[in-house]
């Protein structure tokens, strides 16, 4: 018998969902310190400027990652509060690893922080975007878990 946790699926969001046709299919894992991490190469379709990625599909990839972050930890939640920084572009075909972890929980709410970073040929790259989150805890997503 297994004794790594089972996290619930979502096929259809839009960010990590296998079966939303326009999503982006993103699958989200936790680190050993609870972190959520995920991959995502820079698509064309996925561009405000030429070649340059836009900036609500690299907050969308960290808004997830916060989720995930909660998720590690048992909870569900919903953003309520957001500050984004958006640091360098990304221009298609960039490799980015996105990462979020919880900062600090207080009953309902929780500080969290995510960073969105150019995968490297030496590892983690450059920081390209990063978001300080206020998640609200609720049971949001209950109905669909498995």
């Amino acid at each position: 018998m297994s004794t790594d946790p089972v996290y619930p699926t979502f096929p259809s969001c839009f960010v990590c969902g296998s079966e939303n046709p326009v999503g982006l299919h993103v699958p989200f894992t936790p680190a050993p310190d609870g972190t959520a991490r995920a991959e995502y190469t820079a698509r064309a379709e996925h561009v405000g400027w030429p070649d340059r990625i836009h900036g609500g599909i690299m907050f969308t990839l960290m808004d997830e990652a916060l989720a995930w972050a909660l998720c590690y930890m048992g909870l569900r939640g919903v953003t309520a509060r957001a500050e984004t920084r958006f640091r360098e572009p990304v221009r298609v075909g960039e490799r980015l690893v996105v990462t979020a972890r919880v900062l600090k929980r207080e009953r309902r709410i929780v500080r969290a922080r995510a960073e969105l970073r150019v995968v490297a040929s030496d590892g983690e790259g450059p920081l390209v975007a990063e978001l300080d989150a206020t998640m609200f805890v609720s049971d949001v997503g209950r109905a669909e878990d498995p």
